[in-house]
């Protein structure tokens, strides 16, 4: 929620308080701080290490929203929001491979679905609660109340994702290895670049640029909202599939889809088609974090955290640049129709950076 409902509340604090400008350039912050966790999770080896990380990166979650909605300082907001992106990293990156590291399951992806399908719940629940709280009060107090949901679900959160302290040693302490990064890795790692940028561009602006057609003023946070509901069970379904047949090609598949849905608000001004965009996005974006997330963990086996670090880091590289390019475009052509197409084509760039992966290897 601490990423999210940025989104959420994005429409209402262009109102009174950010330019778009100001609302790309907070929101590439926070990927910088996300970069800077995902880099960060690399070194961390040990077990208590990882949990106490996890646990921080929670606390760092709620704080951060608490900043949010209490002062309109300039400098605390940049803070915020990078110290947001790095706890971020520490929940999604270190607790995901936390999760992996708990389930005693010979076949994780399924399971691991489920857990994803998290990134849903919080869009859904964020955008809800702040468009209850915004009939009546600001933006300001939406941030709080959400702060405030997020600090009741922290309890069973930090209590369930623990380990005992007496494990045996190779459990403790997981050796980091370069021999993972192959050609095959390397393109991976590369697609995930391409899908940081898939996911930003909407995942920032997609109310504004529902707001911005003709004939859909107001309609934006409805697509939002679809995007969380598409989003809850898309994981789930992307790893059944990806269990029955093979990641890379559930992943091409989705990549496809994903970039159909970045360019239907170019097409059309009709609500139908655009919530129909933000369905395409809900289901491709938490999916394929799941997907890349998932198959980077296989690969490394015993310590996932090295692998998905990695990958965390060029998706956060994309994340960063995308907004930035985002607001010249949007400033230069008074539309996002432009940022859209360019999105569109990096996207399917991944594609065919998957395709080549196809010549190297395919894991189930």
């Amino acid at each position: 929620m601490a990423r999210f409902a940025f989104t959420s509340l994005l429409p209402s604090m262009l109102e009174d308080y950010l330019s778009v400008t100001q609302a790309g350039i907070l929101a590439s912050l926070n990927f910088v701080g996300y970069l800077s966790g995902s880099l960060f999770s690399v070194s961390l080896q040990n077990i208590q290490k990882k949990v106490f990380y996890f646990r921080i990166g929670i606390v760092l979650s709620i704080c951060t929203s608490i900043i949010l909605g209490t002062t309109h300082n300039e400098i605390l907001w940049i803070i915020s929001r990078i110290l947001a992106g790095f706890g971020s990293a520490m929940i999604l990156l270190v607790g995901a491979s936390l999760v992996m590291l708990k389930l005693n399951l010979q076949h994780k992806t399924k399971a691991m679905g489920i857990h994803f399908s998290g990134i849903g719940f919080a869009i859904v629940i964020s955008e809800l609660v702040s468009q209850i709280v915004l009939e009546k009060h600001s933006w300001s107090e939406a941030w709080l109340v959400l702060a405030f949901i997020a600090f009741i679900f922290a309890f069973y959160i930090i209590h369930i994702l623990s380990f005992d302290k007496v494990l045996h040693k190779e459990t403790l302490y997981q050796k980091s290895t370069k021999s993972v990064f192959s050609v095959y890795v390397v393109l991976l790692i590369l697609a995930y670049l391409t899908e940081g940028v898939g996911f930003v561009v909407q995942g920032t602006f997609l109310p504004e640029i529902v707001n911005s057609l003709e004939g859909l003023e107001g309609k934006g946070n409805l697509a939002w909202l679809i995007v969380g509901l598409a989003g809850i069970p898309s994981s789930i379904l992307w790893m059944r599939l990806a269990h029955r047949f093979n990641s890379v090609d559930i992943i091409i598949f989705a990549l496809l889809l994903q970039v159909i849905g970045i360019l239907l608000p170019t097409l059309s001004t009709n609500i139908y088609i655009n919530l129909l965009s933000a369905a395409l996005y809900g289901s491709t974006f938490i999916g394929l974090v799941a997907l890349f997330m998932n198959l980077g963990g296989q690969i490394s086996k015993h310590n996932p955290v090295i692998l998905m670090g990695s990958m965390t880091a060029a998706y956060s590289i994309g994340q960063i640049g995308a907004p930035l390019y985002s607001v010249a475009l949007i400033a230069e052509f008074g539309n996002f129709n432009t940022s859209l197409y360019l999105t569109a084509f990096i996207v399917f760039i991944g594609v065919l950076l998957m395709f080549l992966t196809k010549y190297n290897k395919i894991v189930k």
